[in-house]
């Protein structure tokens, strides 16, 4: 008697024909490309937003803040939700959350109302990431899923280098408020690519029941406030600032909490920290979070440079950040034929090389420096940044398993969005340190007395006596504003070395890795 075959186990997401699934790719993609961009347009228009809404340096600081907290909140629920109640409602959610928030952001009568519209944008955006590798994975062919995931990395290191010429597009020729609104001119887009391609996907509202809640608050709440931490601890000297010190606090207390929880207490963990002993997950998400660290940091840098020492405004910083964000497009095909057949390893070693490299370059820098100058570096920066990061997402598909997908996709926003803004707060203080000790050391070998000194003093008395100014005040000045300048530059000098060697200890930990599964 032959034995019955055994039933086929359901796809955990069903699989599309023919054209679909590539709309519904489309439509994930554009998801990741708008969430990145809109923390980096917002950094860029900060000072043009903060007129516009009369508010103060202090008080317009905490608008980035309020966006990056609302996709820390979501992005670590986000996975789960998916599986409960499939990812198209939780996209076409995030979809309207993100739209509305968009428009009304601009009509706000005060800053407490652009807040909310900020915070409302980072929860609707931050359920686009979480799900989009996921999608990529089980939707794509197997001979097409390198090339899917290297647009995907692609495309979230193309939305971070093109806010500023965007920002400055929009300040010079239409509104600041298109910051906001040129969302709501690509979200109809996302809305019909997602309608399309993505699957409807029954209700599993049994889960709900099961759902580790508190857990899942306790990650939320605990994220939230390490991240606003973070992102204000510069502005406000961090240990020297009570509220910076509570919110480092609290968010590590209800973290610590959070990490008891899933690994003790919990009989049904949302989020399997365990995981993070097992092969080389652990080692990648640290890598997930050093080159965020990196690519961050240059991408504060250079701008930061441009506007301070040359006056640029961001429609002249933009196009130097251009030289990363549009050769990558050119590397998605190699790149998915080189994976296809080079262990990621050794990519992802090579990438990061070429940006310690270009790192190493840009120590080169100079007061005379401008858009074109930071061309080369910038270039072998891209090509680096490629390599790596998409190396980086292969590494880590194959290190997993489907059963692994909701916690991996939680674990991978955090170490994202972590790692970022770690970057961008460390860079910013390092910096600013860097620059009180070099402005300093170059003050103490400044004799008002010496013959080189007098003699540019009285060079510049000259000029300024015939343009009515007055010529020692002002000479004194301009001296001063020389010596603010090249401690300037020598702080940034240092802030690329800090970027190399981050680069370096990324080569480091890739040595550390091992090789993935054999079935991925």
């Amino acid at each position: 008697m032959t034995a019955a075959a055994a039933p086929a186990t359901p796809h955990p997401w069903p699989t599309l024909d023919g054209a679909r699934a590539y709309i519904g790719i489309l439509g994930v993609l554009l998801g990741a490309l708008l969430s990145t961009l809109g923390s980096r347009v917002t950094t860029f228009g900060l000072t043009d937003l903060r007129g516009g809404l009369h508010a103060g340096f202090d008080e317009g600081a905490w608008i980035t803040t309020a966006y990056g907290v609302g996709q820390m909140v979501v992005g670590v629920a986000c996975p789960y939700l998916g599986i409960v109640f499939g990812a198209r409602r939780v996209l076409f959610a995030g979809i309207g959350l993100f739209f509305m928030a968009s428009l009304l952001a601009p009509l706000s009568p005060n800053l407490t109302a652009y807040l909310a519209m900020q915070f409302l944008s980072g929860l609707g955006a931050g359920t686009f990431i979480p799900l989009t590798i996921r999608f990529i994975v089980l939707n794509l062919p197997a001979r097409l899923t390198l090339y899917g995931l290297a647009a995907y990395a692609m495309n979230s290191e193309f939305s971070q280098n093109i806010g500023a010429a965007l920002e400055g597009w929009y300040a010079e020729n239409w509104s600041i408020a298109w910051l906001n609104w040129q969302y709501c001119l690509v979200l109809p887009l996302m809305f019909l690519c997602v309608w399309i391609g993505v699957p409807r996907e029954p209700l599993n509202t049994d889960l709900l029941k099961q759902h580790d809640w508190p857990g899942v608050a306790y990650a939320a709440v605990g994220f939230g406030l390490l991240y606003a931490g973070l992102d204000q601890g510069n502005r406000l000297d961090w240990t020297g600032n009570g509220l910076v010190v509570g919110l480092l606090v609290a968010g590590g207390l209800v973290t610590a909490l959070f990490a008891i929880r899933e690994l003790i207490i919990s009989r049904r963990p949302f989020l399997n920290l365990r995981l993070m002993l097992r092969g080389n997950l652990f080692l990648l998400m640290l890598l997930l979070a050093g080159f965020r660290f990196i690519i961050l940091s240059t991408a504060y840098i250079i701008p930061v440079y441009l506007q301070v020492v040359q006056n640029f405004r961001e429609l002249q910083v933009g196009p130097v950040l251009l030289f990363i964000a549009l050769p990558q497009f050119a590397l998605i095909l190699p790149l998915g034929w080189l994976l296809a057949r080079v262990d990621g390893r050794w990519v992802l070693a090579i990438g990061a090389l070429l940006i310690a490299i270009a790192c190493l370059q840009a120590t080169n820098l100079t007061s005379q420096w401008a858009t074109l100058d930071f061309l080369p570096s910038q270039a072998l920066q891209a090509v680096g940044q490629c390599l790596a990061l998409t190396a980086l997402v292969v590494l880590v598909v194959r290190n997993i398993t489907p059963a692994d997908a909701i916690s991996i996709g939680a674990l991978l926003q955090a170490a994202r969005l972590f790692g970022g803004e770690i970057g961008v707060a460390f860079m910013q203080t390092f910096v600013r340190m860097r620059e009180q000790l070099h402005s300093n050391l170059l003050g103490l070998h400044i004799d008002p007395l010496a013959g080189a000194t007098a003699d540019r003093l009285v060079r510049s008395q000259a000029v300024l006596s015939a343009h009515g100014v007055d010529p020692v005040s002002g000479a004194t000045r301009l001296l001063a504003n020389a010596v603010a300048q090249q401690a300037s530059v020598l702080a940034y000098i240092d802030g690329f070395a800090a970027a190399a060697a981050g680069a370096f200890a990324c080569i480091a930990l890739a040595a550390w890795l091992r090789p993935p599964p054999a079935k991925a």
